[in-house]
């Protein structure tokens, strides 16, 4: 007798093949079986009747920023609700391991160091024994942060690291994927990984090709330098000898609107790089992440008072090697999510400078020296360019998004709301406006980004893969959250299950924690 029986249901495998009727049966974590409706099933110790709805892979998040969660909100319950079984962390360049940036990954994540103190891990395989301890509500992959590393090993420092330097950061990203994680993450538009030049990049993606790992990249640039910085990715791959990534493609800004079929072009002209896509147009960051380089948040104060005006020419309109995320944009549409004062959440950065009797910009600083970890939300984006990125069907979905809850840690933050409705809006969007069949779309879900980021046996419904299974109704599914109210629960769910094991239905009183840590190569 097998434990779980699925019946009724419109089976979308994940490979993008025709959706076909039929049953499938779990014993264990694995899927033990699959029948079209004219062969008996097997007798099972619980069954569901999923008539009438789509049974699909869980999907699988391969930009996600719940490094933490496991520790902080192991139910995870605004991920687990919109399909989501698996994640990949550690993007950006920024993971919690090495430790050297660890207050900040948890400020930035739920608002207050305080909640989560700091560990004793003395390796990479310490942070994921820790996931698997914690037992999650999703199966969790890892990348390595270079802008971790990178500040594990010189500090904040703006220089290229000395040749000792640079093997230590090499050894660092070898051993952390001999030891489960997944590949190397850059963010170059962050501290510290914006004060690495293309060769120091180079050198230690070699150590992670040398690994067997991938190269995932937030790069340099997604508006007026977007074709620069994503050739910079694509060069950075080809001469390391590994696969590239790019993290959360977009055309940002008036200066890039209208060229996402070049952009696009780019990608699939490359030898080996693909890339995923938040179903928005708007991005999310902090605040501090509008900064040139040579501008950091420790020196901000002085900096603004003594260089005042090519300070605020760098960060309004850019300059050779750094781009402006307010060029091409404006303050009206930089809104604040986490500010020091209750009143401003929500306002955008033009208008609290009309509150304070400024300029835009000198608000700016002000709200950075009131509180650096501010975090703002970016309409930067046009719907035009999200949908044609949307509509390719080698571009994965993927959130941008760290798990949270209503209640609970960063529940009082007005999140993003690709934080709840990601996935949902994507099949919806596809649904409503007929962008592409829903078994293309799975598999941007699925199977994708399970073979790009190696998380072998999942991604498809197969016999013998794991049952990571979502069940969904195709015509009702949609996102809830909006930017106004974003802590909203997406709908057309009816059972999500992780590892064989039922993780959620609708009404049930607790999520199920049955992730995993995966490691890889396993």
């Amino acid at each position: 007798m097998i434990d779980l029986l699925l019946t009724g249901g419109t089976i979308v495998d994940g490979t993008g093949q025709p959706a076909f009727g039929g049953w499938i049966a779990v014993r264990s974590d694995r899927i033990d079986g699959i029948g079209r409706p004219e062969e008996p099933a097997p007798e099972a110790l619980r069954t569901i009747d999923a008539t009438g709805f789509v049974v699909a892979p869980g999907f699988i998040d391969v930009h996600n920023h719940s490094d933490l969660s496991p520790l902080l909100l192991p139910h995870m319950p605004s991920t687990l609700r919109m399909g989501v079984t698996s994640v990949v962390v550690g993007n950006c360049g920024s993971s919690p391991w090495p430790l050297a940036a660890w207050d900040e990954a948890v400020g930035l994540a739920y608002g207050s160091p305080g909640e989560l103190a700091r560990p004793t891990w003395a390796g990479w395989r310490d942070y994921v024994d820790a996931i698997d301890q914690a037992r999650p509500a999703v199966n969790i992959a890892t990348l390595v942060g270079h802008g971790s590393v990178r500040q594990e090993v010189l500090g904040l420092e703006r220089r290229p690291p000395t040749a000792a330097e640079l093997d230590r950061m090499r050894g660092i990203v070898r051993d952390a994927i001999a030891d489960g994680a997944v590949g190397l993450s850059t963010g170059l538009i962050y501290v510290p990984g914006m004060f690495s030049a293309t060769d120091e990049l180079v050198a230690v993606a070699c150590a992670a090709a040398d690994a067997g790992g991938l190269y995932a990249s937030h790069v340099r640039g997604e508006g007026r330098d977007l074709f620069d910085a994503v050739g910079e990715a694509i060069e950075i791959g080809e001469r390391a000898s590994l696969p590239v990534h790019v993290s959360h493609l977009k055309c940002e800004s008036s200066r890039a609107w209208g060229r996402a079929d070049e952009l696009l072009s780019v990608i699939h002209g490359a030898s080996d790089a693909t890339a995923d896509q938040y179903p928005y147009e708007a991005w999310n960051s902090s605040l501090a992440s509008l900064l040139p380089p040579w501008a950091p948040l420790g020196e901000l104060a002085a900096i603004a008072a003594s260089d005042h005006t090519r300070l605020r020419a760098a960060v309004e309109q850019g300059e050779p090697g750094f781009q402006s995320s307010v060029d091409g944009v404006g303050w009206d549409h930089v809104v604040l999510v986490a500010a020091s004062r209750e009143q401003w959440r929500g306002r955008d950065v033009a208008a609290v400078a009309d509150d304070l009797g400024v300029a835009p910009f000198d608000a700016f600083v002000r709200l950075l020296e009131a509180d650096p970890e501010t975090s703002c939300i970016g309409h930067a984006m046009q719907e035009a360019d999200v949908r044609t990125i949307l509509r390719d069907p080698e571009v994965f979905v993927a959130s941008d998004a760290s798990a949270t809850a209503p209640t609970g840690p960063g529940g009082d933050l007005p999140v993003h709301p690709r934080d709840y409705g990601t996935f949902p809006r994507a099949l919806a969007i596809a649904r409503d406006e007929g962008l592409l069949p829903l078994e293309s779309m799975i598999r941007k879900m699925t199977s994708l980004p399970a073979e790009r980021f190696g998380l072998r046996d999942r991604g498809r419904l197969t016999a013998g893969g794991f049952a990571d299974i979502v069940v969904f109704d195709p015509s009702t599914v949609r996102d809830e959250a909006t930017y106004e109210a974003p802590h909203a629960f997406s709908t057309g769910f009816h059972t999500i299950v992780v590892n064989g094991s039922v993780a959620w239905q609708p009404g049930i009183s607790e999520i199920g924690r049955f992730g995993n840590a995966l490691r890889s190569g396993s």
